[in-house]
């Protein structure tokens, strides 16, 4: 997969805005992929929110919730990783943060979603 430039700010640039909602989408299907989740057990949805942030696109299925965004804390806070029971639920288990220079392995990144998967009893 070509890098992208994660760090870019979205926050007043509507074409990098859409550059990075595209993107992250196009990550967070592979994840899915990559994680063997059937096409039914899963929705990916993106929230562009106001002009001055990135809004954020998230992978909300049965068991993991995974939401792409560019944070205010920092490059280091862009993808959120947790537990979760179900489509419904919003708050989940414990937040894990990481780079989102990690959306440009996909592999490494559903190892990690494995593993907090894994701390929990979970499958994806």
């Amino acid at each position: 997969m070509v890098s992208f430039d994660w760090t870019k700010p979205c926050a007043y640039n509507e074409p990098q805005k859409h550059r990075f909602h595209r993107e992250a989408r196009k990550r967070l299907q592979a994840l899915a992929e990559e994680l063997f989740l059937p096409r039914h057990s899963y929705s990916i949805r993106s929230n562009k929110a106001g002009v001055a942030v990135s809004g954020e696109v998230t992978l909300h299925g049965e068991t993991l919730y995974v939401q792409v965004s560019q944070s205010a804390m920092g490059p280091g806070m862009g993808v959120l990783i947790r537990t979760c029971q179900g489509r419904q639920d919003f708050r989940g288990g414990p937040n894990h943060f990481l780079p989102l220079s990690i959306l440009d392995d996909i592999e490494r990144l559903a190892g990690k979603c494995h593993r907090i998967l894994s701390r929990k009893g979970g499958r994806p």
